[in-house]
């Protein structure tokens, strides 16, 4: 008798990034003819800048195709100092950055190094889904923290003093945030700080859209507090600011020990990002910035445009985004779930959408736009759900 051979308990609950069910889905309608618009995945419809893409082929063309430090090249790191710099108030060392492929790695990374199994890390609830699924990938156990539409999202120090055990490690947080568009005021965020301080837990600050803030507040970073020295790490990427998300290019800012780790993980498992690719990033950072105000300023049209169609629309309605390029639709007035209102979208009115629960248990009841369509685009939307949806 063969015996039959089992893959780890960790693998069995891994779920991966379920939008891109959606997107495959999409596809095949796609391919039977239907025309989608699309709406499910918070991909740029803009092309990488034509100097940041100049950069990385320059770089190639001149040999620059070797092998890098596991880190990151210095220069790449020293550009990485500067803005922080005038974005942060700090400047970081050079022994606490690393440059990662992808800024999804930097979860990974950071639960891997600083979370023995069993221990918990707490996430905004509705949250980007890669956070659960990285924390059980390590052993480690997700505790969502509910934020509350009537907040417009922003995470709530009341709501984190609730979920905090013995256990706790790690808080993650997210402004402006993935799937809601909320963005946390420094006020909030300095007394999250002065708690986690208070509690010992460490704080992982996902900024990857912190150049894309619409509203009247201003960024604010837990890392201006610390410095990167004691308890919070930075995960940034270029994908969505810079439209650079083929180019799977991160950066983590951290306590120098930390970084030290993750960076010798990192080595193990992929070496290190190619200089190339890192190149592209120097230009992305300190070269010519008008093509990416111009993007943001297209996304805060689309957000307004979107915001506003929603709005009008019977038994939908939506907060303002203060940030990100989503915008996330209350759907309760319909009576459906929202993975039922989400095949409802794409079957019925061609439009592909992420349904909230996706997010987290307090996700539903949602779906999210991402204000990634031209504004063609989210005019027809808007006109095939208003003739579509009947409340």
């Amino acid at each position: 008798m063969t015996n039959t051979l089992e893959i780890s308990e960790i693998a069995k609950n891994l779920v991966g990034q379920p939008m891109f069910e959606i997107l495959e889905l999409s596809q095949e309608y796609e391919r039977q003819g239907k025309k989608i618009l699309h709406f499910e995945l918070g991909e740029p419809d803009f092309p990488t800048p034509q100097h940041i893409c100049e950069a990385a082929v320059n770089a190639i063309s001149n040999g620059d195709t070797n092998y890098a430090p596991s880190s990151g090249i210095h220069d790449f790191k020293k550009a990485v100092i500067d803005v922080t710099k005038k974005s942060r108030g700090f400047s970081p060392q050079l022994n606490q950055i690393l440059i990662t492929p992808g800024a999804n790695s930097i979860i990974f990374l950071t639960i891997k190094c600083l979370l023995n199994p069993s221990e918990e890390v707490l996430i905004p609830d509705p949250g980007f889904p890669t956070y659960p699924d990285a924390i059980r990938a390590c052993g480690a156990i997700p505790v969502y923290v509910p934020t509350y539409e009537k907040n417009n999202f922003e995470l709530q120090l009341s709501d984190v003093e609730k979920k905090v055990s013995p256990k706790t490690k790690l808080l993650i947080l997210n402004s402006p945030s993935n799937p809601t568009g909320a963005v946390l005021s420094e006020k909030e965020i300095r007394k999250i700080y002065e708690f986690c301080e208070r509690k010992n837990i460490y704080i992982l600050s996902d900024e990857v859209y912190a150049r894309l803030i619409f509203s009247s507040k201003v960024f604010f970073s837990p890392s201006s507090i610390d410095f990167c020295k004691e308890r919070v790490i930075i995960l940034n990427g270029f994908s969505k600011a810079f439209a650079m998300t083929g180019w799977r290019l991160g950066v983590a800012i951290g306590p120098k020990e930390i970084i030290s780790k993750m960076t010798l993980l990192l080595s193990t498992f992929v070496s290190c990002v190619p200089p190339f690719i890192q190149r592209a990033g120097v230009a992305a950072l300190c070269e010519d910035q008008s093509v990416i105000k111009n993007m943001k300023r297209e996304y805060l049209h689309r957000a307004q445009k979107l915001h506003d169609g929603i709005n009008s629309i019977k038994g939908l309605s939506c907060n303002q985004p203060q940030g990100a390029i989503y915008v996330f639709v209350n759907i309760k007035k319909t009576q459906y779930t929202s993975e039922d209102f989400a095949k409802f979208l794409i079957e019925e009115c061609g439009i592909a959408t992420t349904p909230g629960n996706f997010f987290g248990p307090h996700g539903e009841g949602y779906i999210r736009f991402a204000t990634v369509r031209s504004l063609d685009d989210i005019n027809k939307a808007i006109s095939i759900m208003k003739e579509k949806i009947n409340v």
